[in-house]
């Protein structure tokens, strides 16, 4: 059975329905049918089992691989408004990092402020008591119960967003700065020793607060996903396919009864070596571009 089913002159067309550089891809439900031929049936490891429990044990492969072993990262570039805020992808699971790029599209880091968040802020009445909702009426919400009124942008949030300090400066003003602080730097904190800005992410409303000085420009955020936001994400790299039977087996296995330990136990064992494995083969590593960056060190490198 041929593996390949398009010419050359298909793929290399700009008509081609398939992004370049696919079949190093396969897609989860071509890993869930070989899946069932190859360990599914009698005298084999799996007896019996339904399509719809391998699918299941898949996609949760799919996931656990995605956060540290697949290629899953995605990025997504805004112009920051005049909010200084922006809005998590629909397919959010972590951030890798923030930057924002310059003129020539380079990338600068943008580092977190681990000191500052947005709390919820309860209105307040003049004396300090709080607040509560009401209908147009004047009389209190459905069920006779009324609640507090909260205003959209904490004091703290708004300081950290209109604070001097998160401002850059020209090189001039930041020499006249050090050379009034000689002698007073010790104890500096490497993380907010820079002029990059900085954000904090705001869980409860799914925003992430930038300082003033990211303001108009053009923010990237990379992000890990779990593969699993669309029909095309569901794809596993060749490198890792053993790695997701190894999985799906593992799971399969350790949630049934009647089977011995060390069965479970051994896949354990297959389904980590696996994935270890899968690591080594996507990182990626050149000699060449190794060798290279290690050229700037003190020692000769030869190879």
């Amino acid at each position: 059975m041929a593996l390949i089913t398009q010419t050359g002159q298909q793929y290399y067309s700009t008509a081609s329905p398939k992004p370049f550089g696919d079949y190093q891809f396969i897609s989860l439900e071509h890993v869930i049918n070989q899946f069932i031929i190859a360990y599914v049936g009698e005298n084999k490891i799996i007896s019996k089992i339904k399509r719809t429990d391998v699918a299941f044990h898949a996609m949760r492969a799919l996931q656990e691989l995605s956060f540290d072993t697949f290629k899953s990262i995605k990025s997504q570039e805004i112009e920051l408004p005049t909010s200084l805020t922006m809005i998590l992808p629909q397919d959010y699971v972590n951030y890798v990092k923030f930057t924002w790029s310059d003129a020539s599209g380079i990338e600068h880091v943008i580092y977190p402020a681990a000191k500052t968040s947005n709390p919820r802020n309860p209105s307040q009445n003049a004396d300090g008591s709080f607040v509560f909702d009401h209908n147009a009426d004047g009389d209190t919400l459905d069920g006779g119960e009324t609640e507090l009124a909260y205003t959209p942008q904490s004091t703290t949030n708004a300081s950290f967003t209109v604070d001097p300090s998160n401002t850059s400066t020209s090189s001039d003003a930041n020499d006249e700065i050090i050379a009034g602080m000689n002698g007073q730097r010790y104890g500096i904190d490497p993380q907010y020793a820079q002029s990059n800005g900085s954000f904090f992410i705001d869980e409860n409303t799914g925003l992430v607060h930038f300082s003033s000085n990211i303001s108009g420009k053009t923010v990237i955020i990379k992000y890990i996903s779990d593969s699993l936001g669309t029909d095309a994400e569901m794809k596993v790299h060749k490198f890792a396919e053993e790695a997701m039977y190894k999985h799906i087996a593992h799971a399969i296995l350790a949630t049934r009864s009647n089977v011995q330990e060390y069965i479970v136990a051994r896949f354990k064992k297959e389904r980590f070596a696996e994935t270890r494995k899968a690591k080594l083969r996507l990182s990626n590593i050149k000699l060449e571009e190794l060798t290279q960056i290690l050229r700037g060190k003190s020692k000769q490198i030869k190879h």
